[in-house]
């Protein structure tokens, strides 16, 4: 049954007109009466009409492009491409010729403003909304996402998922395009096991990010089959006691975190040969740290990242790394959103990590 003007009022306990004020934003309202109406337009999920230009379709010319933090080179890239494709080419004609306006909605990683993104997303009739980068691991946050697009995709809006994992059972993704980030963790650190190293400390990121798990997922399981993590009832192992609370230490994203990390990683363990970090920025603050303790990259410390960022060629040394197609992944989720390119068989496309071996990881010399 669809949701009325006067259901949200009744809701509210105000008038249909203090509620089409509140939406509309031309009027002023007392701060607890909005609160109020906004809350009952959340509690009975009312979408309002979107601009008059989109009253006559199912949908309007809005794309949605959902990314943590626009900022950080991995979603501005996947951001940048998939508005291209979105945008254009066109003929110039304007609407005639198909283009949409993609808007960048960036959620800062809270899941909460990500639900209300899709909220305003879905009041606007969207034609296409693209979330971008890894999900938060928790069940609630799961099935109210899964809830939000199955309601965007009702309404006609198509949803792509770009570097993000597929949702379980939920048919209102049109496609899903999966980076191989458990692989390229595996892929990486047995590039450093070949070379020799042992004591490999890794620097992961955010827990609650499915990104993070994968990637150290990887990591570990290569570790594994080396014989080098353990249950920590052998004390004569290479790494005795638990390697996830010894040599693995979690934070953001970013630049800062690697720097901090990295520093009580080799307060915890003094003779660690090599630092995998979560990804290429945190790389750059892992190798800072590193040469502020007098150490050299690679002579005596080895630093690996991971997603093959622009800047990463030009570090020195240069980065090794996992290069994911972030461009290519961008382009053709704004394809697939546009209605451009056939969603892949089952709506499920793994799209693959290739390691790069570059200047910043040699075979340990010893300290």
């Amino acid at each position: 049954m669809t949701v009325t003007l006067a259901d949200v009022a009744a809701r509210a306990r105000v008038s249909p007109a203090t509620v089409s004020r509140v939406l509309n934003g031309n009027y002023p309202v007392a701060a607890s009466t909005r609160e109020r109406v906004l809350r009952a337009v959340d509690d009975l999920d009312y979408v309002l009409n979107g601009p008059a230009s989109s009253l006559a379709a199912a949908t309007s010319d809005l794309v949605g492009i959902l990314v943590n933090d626009i900022a950080d080179p991995f979603f501005g890239i996947m951001a940048g491409a998939a508005q291209t494709e979105i945008g254009g080419p066109g003929d110039g004609s304007g609407r005639a010729g198909g283009e949409k306006l993609a808007v960048i909605c960036n959620t800062g990683g809270s899941p909460e403003r990500e639900l209300t993104y899709l909220t305003l997303l879905q009041r606007q009739r969207a034609a296409a909304v693209v979330l971008t980068g890894g999900a938060v691991e928790d069940p609630a946050h799961r099935a109210a996402t899964s809830a939000k697009l199955t309601r965007l995709a009702d309404a006609g809006t198509r949803v792509v998922l770009c570097g993000r994992p597929p949702l379980p059972d939920n048919e209102a993704v049109v496609a899903t395009l999966a980076f191989d980030n458990r692989g390229g963790g595996r892929r990486l650190t047995e590039h450093l096991l070949a070379l020799g190293h042992r004591r490999i400390g890794y620097v992961a990121g955010p827990s609650e990010r499915t990104t993070t798990r994968h990637r150290l997922e990887g990591h570990l399981d290569a570790m594994r089959a080396a014989g080098l993590v353990g249950d920590g009832t052998d004390a004569t192992a290479p790494l005795p006691g638990r390697y996830e609370e010894r040599l693995v230490v979690h934070g953001p994203y970013d630049r800062r975190s690697g720097y901090d990390a990295t520093v009580e990683l080799l307060r915890r363990e003094p003779e660690v040969t090599a630092v995998v970090a979560a990804n290429d920025t945190v790389a750059l603050g892992a190798s800072a740290a590193i040469r502020d303790r007098g150490l050299r990259i690679p002579e005596d410390v080895s630093v690996a990242g991971f997603d093959d960022l622009p800047f990463s060629v030009d570090a020195v040394p240069a980065l090794t790394t996992v290069r994911l197609p972030l461009f290519e992944a961008g382009a053709r989720a704004g394809r697939l959103a546009m209605g451009k390119e056939t969603p892949p068989p089952g709506g499920i496309a793994t799209i693959p990590a290739e390691l790069m071996v570059r200047g910043s990881t040699a075979p340990p010399r010893g300290r």
